[in-house]
């Protein structure tokens, strides 16, 4: 009994010495890791501010260039570097410290100005006006070493901060190592003493009936809890919610998620679900459940939860801590979802309502790109409504219900017709013509782009035929949809329509926008690389609205570049709105692409456009998306452009 009572006592030591250790463990760990993104922060911020130390350098050296050279080429890198720090500056401000934000927002006016005097001397220069141009250079000189010595400061001033953080918490773990060492040594004496523990096979049997509850209510990859947990914890929740309390519930689903498998891999697709995990968790207070459904839907169970704004505002919490970048496999992902947020006991009265209602406001927010959407009874009539619209246009499109309407693009200056674009419209029995902003996005996300894109490239190539042998000659171009381009026997079957209705391949152009080869641009860039062997031209089409249009500008093989109208619009409404849509007309012709301006809708527009030297236009300026039968009686030469 004696030693009984001793092994009891030594195992309680122990026990203790080991979950002091634990804790000293996890003390350093968070200690470790808070310093740790301290350091990074301030490392991250200290690179912005390099970078734009660096390109006011670079600016200024551009500007060394620009004064020495003797062609509107060499002159061009001043011109295009111009403001080219103000996407450091801003993310300094948003992101940055009280004191980086501080000092961002002091240099942005100063910096302002620098780019200011820049354009204003560029401006000179295209006049010829040598004095300003010198004058101005003088005092850009001036700005851009106070704006170094500025920048110079702030990458110090953050050294010095992290340096301070790094010693902090070095003077710390060198005190928790002490701490270690002393209770190690009692703890290996009362193992010494704990040879002969009388309860080593009951903690064992413990153990392993632990564990096999945690695998039972646990999700394998993530750690997370899995769907049978969620249902007690919930039942739970809403049996403890006192009145005038509540409960709210969060599904999580990710956006793009399938791209991700099918492009990298599922390994890569279980590394992202396990950031999305960790992600969640971080997010969610001590006594919030994270759940994985699934694939990659997750839920999070919150308690305590007042009123329907707060659920809102903790939704939109847990969907910032979701998005943001991530390295898997090597490749950049751009992690985002859609919140769906529903809560007891209004507007759902119990468990099975509380789920529901929660999948469909996360459905609601994906189709609409809310981004996060809390539920309201009368979702319950639009959730119906979609899925009748689901199933209407997979028939449509597999019955080929759909038309097709063109609108023209004419010459510049001329205005004469020199093709035709094919839009979709959808002639459905109750809701009339359809336009593709109202289908195309459902047909995204019900897997139906490549079928709906063959039956267009069908119709224009069936029209284009039909034209040629009335005598008239109007190539044709067809958004083709982003799925296509992870589709290897796309470019054949392009091939075989073709043969089929016996058009050259030069006479189509295949439009495509940027974000259509992001998700994997080597697979994108052999199908085009494909389809410009077959002759077919292509275009990039929404020009202007991409985060990285110019690296994809140099590396796909294209032929035309097409303004977006979004940035045509800006002609009339911003007075840099000229100036962009020049330089961007300038890019293409230096690429050798030739460049059309989309949303040319009125006759100031099209003066203008048609003097900033364009090769084609297109807008209701000239006509609207026409029917075949409208658009042959309308082709004729365009004496200026008209209001439709």
């Amino acid at each position: 009994m004696r030693r009984r009572a001793v092994a009891r006592s030594a195992a309680a030591a122990l026990a203790i010495g080991l979950a002091l250790l634990a804790g000293l463990a996890v003390f350093s760990s968070r200690g470790s890791a808070s310093a740790m993104a301290t350091i990074s922060a301030h490392e991250q911020t200290s690179q912005q501010w390099n970078q734009v130390y660096l390109k006011i350098s670079i600016e200024y050296e551009q500007l060394v260039d620009f004064l020495r050279a003797d062609s509107a080429v060499g002159r061009q890198p001043l011109i295009s570097s111009i403001g080219s720090a103000e996407p450091n500056l801003r993310w300094l401000t948003a992101n940055g410290s009280k004191a980086d934000a501080f000092q961002a927002r002091a240099l942005q006016n100063t910096y302002g100005g620098y780019s200011y005097t820049l354009r204003t001397l560029v401006e000179a220069d295209k006049r010829g006006d040598r004095a300003e141009v010198l004058l101005d250079a003088e005092q850009a000189a001036l700005s851009a070493s106070a704006l170094r010595k500025q920048a110079t400061v702030n990458i110090a001033r953050n050294g010095l901060e992290a340096s301070g953080v790094l010693r902090d918490a070095q003077q710390a773990n060198h005190r928790i190592l002490v701490a270690v060492e002393v209770i190690s040594a009692v703890d290996v004496a009362l193992v010494v003493l704990c040879t002969l523990v009388l309860f080593a096979y009951q903690r064992g049997t413990e153990r392993q009936a632990d564990e096999s509850q945690y695998r039972a209510s646990h999700d394998s990859l993530t750690g997370v809890a899995n769907r049978g947990l969620l249902h007690e914890r919930v039942d739970q929740a809403l049996a403890d919610c006192a009145p005038g309390d509540g409960v709210a519930l969060l599904l999580l689903d990710l956006n793009r998620f399938k791209e991700v498998n099918d492009t990298l891999g599922h390994h890569a697709g279980d590394e992202l679900l396990k950031e999305v995990a960790a992600r969640l968790t971080q997010a969610a207070r001590r006594h919030d459940l994270v759940a994985r459904l699934g694939g990659d839907e997750f839920a999070v169970l919150i308690p305590g939860v007042p009123d329907d704004r707060t659920a809102v505002e903790i939704g939109d919490r847990f969907h910032v801590a979701l998005c943001g970048p991530m390295v898997v496999e090597g490749v950049m992902v751009d992690v985002s979802g859609s919140v769906g947020i529903s809560r007891y006991p209004t507007p759902s009265g119990s468990a099975g309502e509380l789920l529901q209602h929660a999948d469909i406001a996360m459905y609601l927010a994906k189709r609409g790109g809310l981004g996060i959407a809390f539920y309201r009874p009368d979702d319950d009539r639009h959730t119906s409504e979609r899925l009748t619209v689901v199933a209407e246009l997979r028939e449509a499109v597999e019955r080929g219900d759909l038309t097709v309407h063109y609108q023209p693009i004419v010459r510049r200056s001329t205005h004469e017709v020199r093709g035709v674009e094919a839009l979709v419209r959808w002639p459905h029995p109750s809701r009339g013509l359809l336009t593709p902003e109202e289908f195309v996005p459902i047909a995204e996300e019900n897997d139906l782009i490549p079928a709906l894109t063959d039956l267009v490239l069908d119709r224009a190539l069936a029209q284009h035929r039909a034209w040629l042998d009335a005598g008239l000659d109007l190539p044709v171009a067809v958004n083709v949809g982003g799925a296509c381009f992870l589709d290897a026997g796309f470019p054949a079957r392009v091939r075989s329509l073709l043969d089929r209705h016996r058009v050259e391949p030069g006479r189509l152009t295949a439009e495509i926008t940027e974000s259509a080869v992001l998700p994997d641009a080597g697979r994108a860039s052999a199908v085009l690389t494909e389809l410009r062997g077959l002759g077919v031209r292509l275009s990039i089409d929404d020009f202007g609205t991409g985060f990285s249009a110019m690296g994809h500008l140099q590396s796909m093989p294209l032929d035309e570049l097409k303004i977006d109208r979004s940035i045509t619009a800006q002609i009339g409404a911003t007075e840099g709105g000229k100036a962009v849509v020049g330089a961007l007309i300038e890019l293409g012709h230096a690429l050798r692409l030739e460049v059309v301006v989309e949303g040319v809708e009125d006759a100031a527009t099209c003066a203008v456009v048609d003097s900033l030297g364009a090769d084609r236009l297109q807008g209701y300026a000239f006509s609207r998306p026409l029917p075949p039968e409208e658009l042959v009686a309308w082709t004729r030469p365009i004496p200026a452009a008209a209001t439709p």
